[in-house]
């Protein structure tokens, strides 16, 4: 009669090829202090962004650059407390020893440092921020003018959509490739990209209407747009949608 373990060792040699190469969706650290401060994470990006509302309609460009890194710093403490770093939900647990068992060496060299990687995603997002500028001229931003709001807002779209998955996938180019041909499963890091990027092009919307209103300058409704549909992206990403698929 064939054991437990072996039938669901068959079952596994079963699914196709492609099913068990499939990237799947980061979950939220299993931990009271990660559940609620992912809760919090949202509200306080909220609050910060409102609070900040009338100082960006008013001067874009200081209120923007002064925002960037007190965003950094909340992106980077969401990170760290709710989301596995790159490698972890690679690295297997270590069994307990038997009596008289020594402990095999680098078995905690395997675990990702935190520090380490929280460094290197800002640091990819700094570069993806100049990715994010071309894309918003080729969609229609000021080229030649208004540089410095492109870019600064670019740089918001980065730490906000980018850093999580960075923090979380790494450079790893299989999990890119479904990331950029929308073929990852949705979860709270790409679920924010996602609802970033759309909140972007929904955001352009109001610019050209005829309201001669002070918030329909260039990048203001972007960026409400931006912040807008990471907070639902992230949301949905992290609820019902959790695990599905675009295609």
């Amino acid at each position: 009669m064939s054991s437990p373990a072996g039938k669901d060792h068959a079952s596994e040699a079963s699914r196709p090829k492609d099913e068990q190469t499939l990237t799947q969706a980061v979950r939220i650290i299993d931990s009271p202090q990660a559940q609620v401060i992912r809760h919090l994470h949202p509200v306080l990006l909220l609050s910060f962004f409102l609070i900040r509302f009338n100082a960006l309609v008013a001067d874009p460009v200081s209120t923007m650059s002064s925002s960037v890194p007190v965003v950094a710093i909340i992106q980077a403490a969401y990170a760290i407390l709710c989301l596995p770093a790159a490698g972890s939900q690679m690295v297997k647990p270590v069994k307990k020893l038997r009596p008289g068992e020594k402990k095999k060496p680098g078995l905690e060299s395997a675990t990702p440092n935190v520090a380490v990687t929280t460094l290197v995603a800002l640091i990819l997002s700094a570069v993806a921020t100049l990715g994010f500028h071309v894309i918003l001229v080729l969609f229609g931003a000021p080229f030649l003018t208004h540089v410095p709001h492109t870019l600064l807002c670019s740089a918001h779209l980065a730490v906000l959509g980018l850093f999580p998955l960075f923090y979380t996938r790494g450079v790893s180019s299989q999990d890119w490739l479904e990331i950029m041909g929308a073929g990852a499963p949705l979860d709270e890091p790409f679920g924010g990209l996602v609802g970033a990027c759309v909140g972007a092009w929904l955001g352009a919307v109001p610019i050209p209407l005829d309201w001669d209103r002070e918030w329909q300058k260039w990048p203001v409704t972007i960026l409400c747009g931006v912040y807008a549909g990471y907070i639902v992206g992230k949301l949905l990403g992290g609820t019902i949608a959790l695990g599905r698929r675009f295609r």
